[in-house]
């Protein structure tokens, strides 16, 4: 459904970082920084990327937002929010783990990336 998604950032080298490390864990590729400093993966088609606020305001994060990656294990939600946190993420809501929903059981992990922004690494148990 979605083509991809764009984050504001105030340190695209912090950033890159991170996500260099937690993409890592999906399969992605190291980011790029485009000529007009914006820090862009692609992986299966989708681009995920980094940016300072056009408006020249600071990034901040999206209060009540949450942008969620696919895992094809539990394992690999395991190993996405270990990176995460080993490169400078915050560990936040319960533990990672199997949570009941309307949809059957899913393997999740929730982290904070170093600017706030809320992510969620899901694995549909089946």
């Amino acid at each position: 459904m979605f083509s991809h998604v764009i984050l504001g950032t105030n340190d695209i080298e912090k950033s890159r970082l991170f996500y260099d490390a937690l993409l890592a864990t999906l399969g992605a590729n190291p980011g790029v920084v485009d000529d007009k400093g914006r820090l862009m993966f692609v992986h299966n088609d989708k681009i995920f990327g980094l940016t300072p606020p056009i408006d020249g305001h600071p990034a901040t994060h999206g209060n009540g937002s949450t942008i969620g990656f696919t895992c094809e294990s539990p394992e690999q939600v395991e190993a996405w929010h270990a990176a995460g946190v080993a490169n400078g993420g915050k560990s936040i809501e319960d533990p990672p783990g199997v949570r009941e929903s309307a949809f059957g059981p899913l393997y999740l992990a929730y982290l904070r990336d170093p600017e706030g922004n809320k992510l969620c690494a899901l694995h549909i148990m089946g």
